[in-house]
């Protein structure tokens, strides 16, 4: 009776735990919450939780592409550098009086085109996408460098551009949180109830059976490489909109921290499976991970080295839930 309820449990857990990505840093976030509450004094009021959505949210509108992509089964390291660099142009264009609109609409319409070359070198070429991204991340970063001449741009003037990006609303929160929320459901609901989801997941999954299916691979990389480089675009004036100013090395890092929120919240590196609601709770919980560990009065460089902990711990889980799956 024992052993039957045991296989019974067992086959519930494969059916569930691979239905469900999320769930794994769904307990972790738990955990860490838990943990921030006990050790860090000020970590349970509101100016904490609305710091944690705020930069869970910049990091996480990054990540919802990434991750995206990901499943589709290639890698964007370019990112950061397509965030810096639409950060920049929105300064520059808004400093020569430019309506703010219309320098967004034209930053996103160049971060999209990063995107699609990206993809275009990747599809045509059949050159890895870690490698090509690697070189247009270092690309772009070098063309930030030159346009600013490594100096800061600033932009003063309030507008409503900017506050409809990052404004602040309820006092402690920011229009960026809601961007992600919105962001994430979007896109939860095309990977999850489309055709169009289907396909990412078989391109992700096996490309020759994909194609076997009637599935343009191709194409549907594309689209993703373009997705990925307009929201890093996107969440590139978002941040310009909260600081009012930018520099040469904005968005540095961004790439792997994006990656990470993607891996912690289920997505797996091969590509195939994973969930954007695991990515939106990955990048709140780096969020969370960095602000925590100033309230708990903790080092700086700690803050790398504990995502680098949960990172490792993630992609250990998320490999024995696949494993256990398929068994």
């Amino acid at each position: 009776m024992l052993r039957q309820e045991s296989s019974g449990f067992r086959g519930w857990l494969r059916y569930r735990l691979p239905k469900y990505p999320e769930i794994g840093v769904l307990v972790g976030f738990l955990v860490v919450f838990i943990s921030f509450s006990i050790v860090a004094k000020w970590f349970l009021t509101l100016e904490s939780l609305g710091a944690i959505l705020t930069i869970g949210a910049e990091l996480g509108i990054v990540a919802a592409g990434v991750s995206f992509l990901m499943i589709c089964g290639e890698f964007d390291l370019s990112v950061g550098s397509v965030l810096g660099l639409s950060s920049m142009l929105f300064a520059m264009l808004a400093n020569t009086g430019l309506n703010p609109m219309i320098a967004l609409v034209i930053c996103l319409a160049l971060a999209s085109l990063m995107g699609l070359m990206n993809g275009i070198i990747v599809v045509k070429a059949n050159i890895s996408s870690f490698i090509v991204t690697l070189g247009t991340m270092m690309l772009w970063r070098g063309v930030v460098l030159a346009i600013s001449g490594g100096f800061p741009i600033v932009f003063a003037p309030p507008c409503a551009v900017k506050d409809v990006l990052s404004g602040r609303f309820a006092e402690y929160f920011r229009t960026s949180t809601l961007w992600f929320v919105a962001i994430t459901l979007i896109l939860a609901i095309i990977l999850n109830r489309t055709p169009y989801g289907n396909r990412v997941f078989a391109a992700g999954g096996n490309r020759k059976v994909a194609k076997a299916l009637g599935v343009n691979v191709n194409r549907v990389k594309l689209i993703s490489f373009t997705l990925s480089g307009i929201l890093a675009g996107f969440a590139g004036c978002v941040q310009f909109s909260r600081f009012g100013s930018v520099d040469a090395l904005r968005g540095t890092g961004v790439e792997l921290e994006a990656i990470a929120s993607a891996v912690i919240g289920g997505t797996l590196l091969t590509g195939g499976y994973g969930s954007l609601v695991g990515t939106f709770f990955g990048a709140l919980l780096i969020g969370m991970v960095r602000s925590g560990l100033v309230m708990a009065g903790a080092p700086a460089y700690w803050y790398r080295a504990f995502i680098g902990v949960i990172l490792i711990i993630a992609v250990i889980i998320n490999t024995k839930v696949r494993s256990f799956a398929i068994k």
